[in-house]
């Protein structure tokens, strides 16, 4: 395929909310969105198709030599509505397998993230950017088990931008190891699809990962 193809191609992917862009320099980045093909298997991929999907899975994430993750959706709502949906606790353990977060939502305070009873601390960081209804900028620390808590800081990029009635949500989790585990940003699509489904619904999204901490015995 000749470079004229190739990017005529990334252009039609792009367009289709397939593909991310992120310019850096001279260089622009191309990253797959893995949202709206999250959002195309949980609704019509198989039993017997899975096997298939787990396999483009594992080829996105060999061709990514970045330890970059760039994630977009669009939701139909309000940057105000979004915002709160990001920031308010109790909303947000709706979208985040029940994890809870706390803070006072200001520039340089801390934020914590725990199981719903609070007995167990899941995560924290500073805020390091606040810009209502438009920009959340976060360090993150996991701390959920001893294979996370080795992994360091991260950093966490929310970013709203009104489209008509709608919005497009980009959430980039960043400054990650070559190599980090994959649970510190893995759950990202599901989070994100369940935050549509709470927003443009009023329901909360059935996911793997709702159901792995919705059973007993786990916090």
């Amino acid at each position: 395929m000749t470079r004229f193809g190739v990017m005529k191609h990334l252009k039609q992917l792009e367009e289709a909310g397939l593909v991310v862009t992120r310019r850096r320099g001279r260089e622009k980045l191309h990253f797959l969105n893995p949202v709206p093909i999250r959002l195309v298997h949980d609704r019509w991929v198989s039993k017997y198709a899975e096997p298939w999907a787990a396999a483009l899975s594992g080829l996105k994430t060999r061709l990514e030599k970045r330890m970059e993750k760039v994630f977009e959706i669009y939701i139909k709502t309000t940057p105000e509505r979004l915002w709160e949906a990001i920031t308010d606790g109790e909303m947000r353990s709706k979208y985040t397998f029940g994890a809870r977060v706390r803070s006072d939502w200001t520039p340089g305070s801390r934020y914590e993230q725990s199981t719903p009873d609070g007995t167990h601390l899941l995560g924290e960081g500073e805020n390091l950017e606040v810009d209502p209804p438009r920009r959340l900028v976060q360090s993150m620390r996991a701390l959920w088990s001893d294979d996370v808590k080795k992994e360091g800081t991260s950093r966490v990029t929310w970013e709203i931008e009104p489209v008509g009635d709608s919005c497009r949500l980009t959430v980039t989790h960043d400054q990650l190891r070559e190599g980090a585990n994959d649970q510190l940003y893995g759950g990202w699509p599901m989070i994100l699809s369940g935050l549509k489904t709470l927003l443009e619904t009023g329901e909360l999204l059935t996911t793997p990962g709702s159901l792995m901490y919705a059973s007993p015995g786990r916090s």
